[in-house]
């Protein structure tokens, strides 16, 4: 069982009594993420489109002793969005602490060969997702009186990785949002930060 006010982590600074949000759970950058959060003690919400791979998450998490719930959703989605801040704020009776816009996805292709629905769907699910959920749990980040957002991006939104142009494009208006953000909501004590990873070995070889 885990024992995060006992670790050498929980030792230095604790999220005990915190609430988090992560998008894209079961997986890679968010799956460590949850992880860290709740091994701090805060108390974890997520999602994930495949119901299989979040049930053994959940359970796995269950059995470290640690506070994570979660749904199914795919964040690209609008009903399915506001499903989820709408369950979150039921389960953190309508207060929010942390935010990680995580859920992201790609098609690696030379720009002449990409198609519309390829456009549409890496807008949908890397750039739309992030802004609408910022737009749906401000209230409860709001509320919660110290407010965090987290976007991962990329190194894509700065220079040339060979990720595909679309990836970079979404990652760089999500650059550009974390900045509005932070300066927008400042003065409601909510922070926005962004990641910019590079390649990382999850499960498969991922361009961040």
């Amino acid at each position: 069982m885990a024992n995060p006010e006992g670790s050498s982590r929980g030792s230095r600074w604790s999220l005990k009594g915190t609430t988090a949000l992560v998008t894209g759970g079961t997986r890679g950058i968010g799956h460590a993420v949850v992880e860290e959060l709740a091994e701090f003690g805060a108390t974890v919400y997520t999602c994930s489109r495949n119901e299989e791979e979040l049930n053994a998450c959940l359970k796995e998490w269950k059995e470290k002793g640690f506070s994570v719930s979660g749904l199914v959703c795919d964040a690209s989605s609008p009903p399915h969005r506001e499903n989820l801040i709408q369950q979150v704020a039921s389960a953190f009776n309508g207060k929010l602490n942390i935010l990680v816009n995580n859920v992201g996805t790609n098609v690696r292709k030379p720009t002449i060969e990409y198609t519309a629905e390829e456009y549409s769907k890496l807008m949908a699910t890397n750039l739309d997702s992030a802004y609408h959920l910022c737009q749906l749990a401000y209230p409860l980040l709001k509320a919660s009186g110290n407010g965090s957002i987290v976007s991962i991006s990329s190194v894509a939104s700065q220079t040339s990785v060979g990720s595909g142009a679309i990836y970079a494009a979404t990652k760089a208006a999500i650059d550009q949002l974390t900045k509005y953000f932070a300066c927008e909501w400042a003065k409601d004590n909510i922070r926005s930060n962004g990641v910019a990873p590079c390649c990382l070995r999850t499960n498969s070889l991922l361009v961040r």
